[in-house]
């Protein structure tokens, strides 16, 4: 199972072993590319399935705050007034709340697993400005490149400023250009002003390179962590 849909623990067969195997097979999956350093789009992917399920226990927590309840008892000890919830679960309900309260901690764990994987991949990446830095940033080049191979990627990048619920954000977005052997005679300087003389469309551009020793996946972990770093670099 590649992929899980947001909505799998409210839509189609309400069983709760049925449901158990839907997600640890996804897990089962997920855990796979992570050994194999494939980050995304499955880090995202739990991400949001496990805020998902985080906010319909407290969404239904808070409608059943909303339902009147009866007078249960009374503690004179305490000088406290017990109440009784008079709404309770459906079978369907119930059903659907132990599936999310068994998932919850699951998808945690391998949430865990694959930021602690993501923080080492990024600790292990060189990420440097490739000669002088203009002052428009916000266009560009950035530079991958992994393990022992020559080859280097070569990514035009744009930054755009977003705005989400009053909140600015920055996002980026990157387009394949070329790949260059590296060599004495490509060096990241030389492609550089290859770039430069070649694509007249960014005549000074800010220009990046991520580099690291050990191979990595470039378009499911090496291109969106750089992709990251490039961004919180301009943003700095």
């Amino acid at each position: 199972m590649k992929k899980l849909e947001l909505n799998w623990f409210t839509t189609g067969l309400q069983d709760f072993e049925y449901k158990k195997y839907i997600l640890l097979a996804y897990l089962q999956h997920v855990h796979k590319d992570f050994e194999e350093n494939r980050l995304y789009p499955q880090l995202g992917e739990l991400f949001q399935h496990y805020k998902s399920l985080e906010l319909f226990l407290k969404t239904k927590e808070n409608i059943y705050k909303e339902f009147p309840k009866k007078l249960s008892r009374l503690d004179f000890e305490n000088f406290k007034v017990k109440y009784q919830q008079t709404i309770k679960d459906s079978e369907l309900m119930d059903t659907i709340t132990r599936i999310v309260e068994f998932s919850i901690p699951k998808l945690k764990t391998e949430l865990t697993e694959g930021k602690l994987r993501y923080d080492a991949i990024e600790a292990s990446i060189y990420f440097s400005p490739i000669g002088i830095v203009p002052i428009y940033k916000n266009e560009g080049y950035l530079l991958l490149k992994s393990g022992k191979t020559n080859d280097t990627q070569v990514y035009q990048y744009q930054i755009s400023l977003f705005e989400n619920a009053g909140e600015k954000y920055k996002g980026i977005h990157t387009a394949w250009v070329a790949n260059y052997s590296h060599s004495w005679v490509y060096t990241f300087e030389n492609i550089k002003k290859e770039l430069i003389k070649t694509r007249e469309v960014l005549p000074n551009p800010a220009t990046y390179i991520a580099e690291t020793k050990s191979y990595f996946p470039q378009t499911e972990t090496l291109l969106p962590i750089a992709k990251r770093l490039l961004v919180q670099n301009i943003s700095n």
